[in-house]
């Protein structure tokens, strides 16, 4: 039997093709990169917005109303507000992270790019990321585009995701190595 997660991504990623189709052919694409943007943070900042749609206690008129109050108010393409309304209509705004990210990652496609997840120890500046971003470009080759974190618990170093491939470069799994090795001499 699947787990949630795979059916929420499988959710999520029928309605992100559905509305990337649509965007596609009418030529709005950047325009939704920028919304997607916009809402990921949205979500991301308000505990309210992710109650909303994890909640069962609010109904299906609750939760359209609320998520066509936030499109008009963040000013939302009229085919993302419909699809918004379309989730919470069908009960289905818990998928909204993973629609999200579909949504993203469609778009990166369509434009030949790709996104790397960075953790880092401390903040990368904008030099670094400039230089990590033209690296990892000339590797992919696709235009790269950086999420990046800070993960203090790495004490130094970085990991960075890109596509299926993953280089960590920590100093906590190079110490993690270095005690696994030690075990084993005894």
């Amino acid at each position: 039997m699947a787990n949630s997660a795979s059916i929420s991504a499988d959710i999520a990623g029928r309605y992100a093709q559905a509305l990337f189709d649509l965007v596609r052919d009418s030529g709005g694409i950047d325009a939704l990169s920028a919304q997607i943007d916009d809402l990921a943070s949205a979500y991301d900042a308000s505990q309210d917005l992710r109650d909303l749609t994890l909640s069962p206690l609010y109904d299906r008129q609750q939760q359209e109303a609320a998520v066509g109050a936030l499109a008009d108010r963040m000013g939302l393409s009229t085919e993302l507000a419909n699809t918004l309304r379309l989730l919470a209509r069908n009960r289905r705004l818990f998928a909204l992270p993973q629609f999200l990210a579909k949504l993203r990652s469609l778009i990166a496609d369509a434009k030949g790019e790709m996104t790397a997840d960075v953790v880092s120890a401390q903040a990368l500046t904008d030099e670094q990321k400039a230089r990590l971003a033209d690296t990892l470009a000339a590797k992919s080759g696709k235009k790269v585009k950086l999420n990046a974190r800070v993960d203090e618990s790495l004490i130094g170093g970085m990991i960075v995701k890109l596509g299926s491939q993953m280089i960590d470069s920590s100093i906590r799994s190079k110490l993690a190595s270095l005690q696994n090795a030690m075990k084993e001499v005894g």
